[in-house]
């Protein structure tokens, strides 16, 4: 069979070509009155500062889906679309594509091509455009440098939003070992691992961005002869992780001890210098996903969540929301309820702001279920729980970097079953009685394109 012919480079067109020259000219100043509606929204739900720029430091679906979502909330909210200005980075390949981003945004400044590593998920240039371009905030997506703690902490030294989590609780987050510490901190059930019963202080994680050192190691496994009698303990079969791996890398099954030694060379291998620790396999058990935003006031809410265990090579294919019965989903609600419940409490004992998703196995025999991850992101797989919920979390995202409390959101609001002209209602997140109105939709996401065959 003959191999396919490799695509010829995309030439830009002439309009192409005047649209990219007419973005890469500086901006106009932003209407006075289009500043007046924000700083006036800001304002009227709590919040502390206005933001009226950004740059979305990623491309493709993440760049198109935050500017379509942040304005069509400035519209309903603002009652007009183009009260925020967008800046978007874009790359020779993404011009020549005539990707849609560039198309959204205000301004684009064009950045080198190749691998990320050249633009998107290059955080001295993100900044070093951050900076020139005099933005107010940074929105990350997710992928490309959406998890390097120093972009937010790069951007704080420059007094520049960053629209997610601040740089030591991601740090934290972003290692498999220190989250799962913090989780079992916050008394998160975890599965039975290398680092059973560990616990931190979190305020030293705070502001510190790790486990305390000697904590941190007594939850590794070092060598195969600590690999050994960590299964002993746990009991086969066995997980065994590299704490900075993903995508399918480092992490591999072993039913026996002689597995185990084998795989302890291949994950060595995979990830280098990665810190490695065991947990016990959770057979035939669903991946649960609460999707949970905190704000910058110390209060947290749990938007429902996803059921993301249909999967190929740890790559998640189908998302499915609600998780739920009798929605179509296979969690009992009072047991979802409690993982909602445990998300909020890890979210507000590490003092996480902006948006993430705490992944659970959950065995739907017993109904055991058991922390996984935290991730300090916006997902991919995000519209599901817009889709039941009706709040829009780019939109949310952005109220949160502004300083909105999120009680005073109404999308929030709404979902809760107050009427948005109700400004007199207090919604008290913190109460375990405070329910969200019942879910009454489903929504499938099927990413058949996430991996190569």
């Amino acid at each position: 069979m003959a191999s396919a012919l490799p695509m010829a480079p995309m030439k830009r067109t002439q309009s192409m070509n005047a649209m990219i020259d007419k973005k890469k000219k500086p901006l106009s100043p932003q209407s006075l009155a289009a500043r007046a509606k924000m700083v006036e929204y800001v304002e009227a739900h709590g919040g502390s500062k206005p933001i009226h720029t950004i740059l979305v430091a990623n491309n493709g679906m993440a760049a198109t889906k935050a500017m379509l979502s942040m304005r069509e909330w400035a519209y309903d909210n603002l009652g007009d679309a183009k009260a925020l200005t967008f800046v978007a980075m874009a790359s020779g390949q993404d011009l020549d594509a005539n990707a849609e981003f560039v198309r959204l945004a205000d301004r684009v400044v064009e950045v080198p091509s190749g691998s990320n590593k050249n633009n998107y998920a290059n955080v001295e240039l993100i900044i070093d455009i951050a900076e020139r371009e005099d933005v107010d905030a940074v929105w990350p997506g997710w992928g490309h440098a959406s998890e390097y703690p120093e972009l937010p902490d790069g951007l704080k030294a420059r007094n520049i939003v960053f629209i997610g989590p601040d740089g030591g609780p991601m740090r934290a987050l972003g290692d498999k070992i220190a989250a799962s510490i913090l989780a079992q901190t916050a008394r998160v059930s975890s599965i039975p691992w290398s680092g059973d019963g560990i616990t931190c202080d979190p305020k030293v994680v705070i502001e510190t961005g790790a486990i305390p050192p000697d904590l941190f190691r007594k939850a590794m496994v070092t060598t195969a002869g600590e690999c050994m009698a960590a299964a002993e303990k746990i009991g086969y079969p066995v997980m065994l992780k590299a704490s900075e791996g993903g995508g399918g890398k480092g992490i591999r099954m072993s039913q026996n001890a002689e597995e185990l030694k084998v795989n302890f060379v291949q994950v060595t291998n995979e990830v280098p210098g990665s810190p490695m620790f065991l947990m016990q396999l959770c057979s035939n058990a669903r991946h649960l996903e609460v999707q949970i935003v905190g704000d910058k006031h110390g209060q947290a809410v749990a938007l429902n969540g996803r059921d993301c265990s249909t999967q190929r090579r740890f790559q998640k294919i189908f998302e499915e929301a609600p998780p739920t019965k009798p929605s179509g989903g296979i969690a009992r609600p009072e047991v979802f309820a409690d993982m909602e419940l445990k998300a909020k409490q890890l979210v507000q004992n590490i003092g996480y702001v902006g948006a993430g998703t705490v992944e659970y196995l959950y065995n739907a025999k017993n109904d055991e279920y058991f922390f996984l991850e935290l991730n300090p992101r916006l997902q991919v797989e995000h519209p599901c729980t817009e889709g039941v919920t009706g709040v829009n979390l780019p939109a949310t995202q952005l109220q949160v970097a502004m300083g909105i409390p999120l009680p005073s959101m109404p999308e929030v609001r709404r979902l809760y079953g107050i009427d948005e002209h109700d400004d007199t209602t207090v919604l008290d997140l913190d109460d375990p009685a405070t329910k969200y109105r019942e879910i009454k939709k489903h929504v499938l996401a099927a990413r058949i394109t996430a991996e190569n065959p």
